[in-house]
């Protein structure tokens, strides 16, 4: 007799769980709270679909935090295995300039879901819409609201996280866990808006204006890329990458405070015999055309050094290379792209087993762990996904 698996949501995670399962030995039913799969899947395509990023293993797997509780997942099942699964399934993939990749140009987000579900079809599985999970019975059986009590050999919860509610994943869950005394964090904002106190006069002048080519720097990490001033303070990959970082600070007092530097490519001894050597006079135009900052770059200096500094050339030339900018606080958490918090990883064995749960298991974004953006994300809910469903295939039941 089959044994049945109940998976409880219908994100990435889950669904890439499904796609595995051998269901010549399971039952597998996915339960979702909303009326479709992968609503969240759908909304992050919206601006610009990163499926995974072509770093190679093992610098890929230190991209997260912490970098060692998705090594053996993304060894099972790395960004080249998922390329290959998705070629298989009818999206062929290409690396972009970032080294995101993303499906072949033409192929929408919802022709992903599609290709997936039909996968789901193929094997079998069966899909319940409508099913919002409300914790379990005194038996051990999963309870949903209006829907009754479900009874599984196996559950695994894949219940995403705390941002972008309007998907579903609202993280309301949490409190079912922590009914049953297993270990939760609060969730958090990450990928999300820095909030720095601007100038009303400079942010009207530059809101919207990028960052290009820089780096930023915190607690000795140091990520290079661009970002945007806005009204709240600034977004964009760089400052995205540098999340836990930021966090941590915020933790340990307010304001954290961020470096950047202007002119990665180039050494302070350089700036200076730069600002040195033109034949300009003026600071402003030896900046513009010597070291070829833009108007943003060059406002944000004024706006953040007196003006004795900003004419002294030695000390330009360090704030130029390091200029020092107040981080009071992170976006809302419905704002961020993603969230840590959670599921504590403490919780789970190396197999996603509630340890205090025997045949209850987590994955994907509601446990405790942190990615930058650029497709691991993703490929670390399909990594789960693929690695515990070989798990429970070879499970001896």
């Amino acid at each position: 007799m089959k044994k049945s698996i109940a998976i409880v949501g219908g994100g990435p995670a889950g669904m890439a769980l499904a796609t595995q399962l051998n269901t010549a030995l399971f039952e597998v039913t996915i339960y979702d709270r909303n009326k479709a799969l992968g609503r969240k899947f759908l909304v992050a395509g919206k601006g610009g679909f990163n499926l995974t990023h072509a770093t190679p293993m093992p610098a890929f797997a230190n991209q997260y935090t912490p970098a060692s509780f998705l090594k053996s997942s993304l060894s099972y099942f790395d960004n080249e295995n998922f390329r290959t699964w998705l070629n298989e399934i009818g999206i062929p993939t290409f690396v972009g300039t970032s080294k995101r990749i993303f499906p072949e140009k033409g192929i929408k987000p919802i022709e992903v879901l599609n290709c997936i579900k039909r996968r789901l079809e193929e094997n079998n599985v069966q899909i319940k819409y409508n099913h919002k999970w409300n914790g379990w019975d005194q038996s051990g059986n999963l309870i949903f609201e209006n829907r009754g009590v479900i009874k599984a050999d196996s559950a695994v919860f894949a219940l995403g996280g705390g941002s972008w509610k309007i998907t579903g994943s609202d993280g309301r869950w949490l409190k079912n866990f922590a009914r049953m005394n297993i270990k939760t964090v609060p969730f958090s904002p990450s990928n999300c808006g820095y909030k720095i106190d601007w100038p009303k006069n400079f942010i009207q002048a530059h809101e919207g204006k990028p960052l290009k080519n820089i780096s930023i720097s915190i607690s000795n990490k140091t990520i290079k890329g661009e970002i945007v001033l806005t009204n709240y303070g600034i977004e964009g990959n760089a400052i995205y990458a540098l999340s836990p970082n930021i966090r941590k600070a915020l933790n340990l007092s307010i304001p954290a405070t961020i470096y950047l530097d202007l002119k990665p490519t180039i050494s302070e001894a350089d700036v200076l015999k730069k600002l040195n050597d033109s034949a300009n006079k003026k600071v402003t135009e030896i900046l513009k055309r010597s070291l070829k900052l833009s108007k943003a770059q060059l406002a944000l200096l004024k706006q953040s050094i007196t003006k004795e500094e900003f004419l002294n050339k030695e000390k330009l030339s360090k704030y130029i290379k390091q200029l020092p900018l107040k981080i009071s606080g992170m976006a809302p958490i419905d704002q961020a792209i993603s969230s840590v918090g959670g599921i504590s990883l403490k919780a789970v064995d190396t197999k996603f087993q509630l340890i205090d749960l025997p045949e209850n298991y987590c994955i994907g974004e509601m446990l405790d762990w942190d990615a930058p953006t650029g497709g691991y994300l993703l490929q670390a809910c399909f990594s789960m996904g693929f690695k515990l469903a070989s798990e429970l295939n070879s499970k001896n039941y």
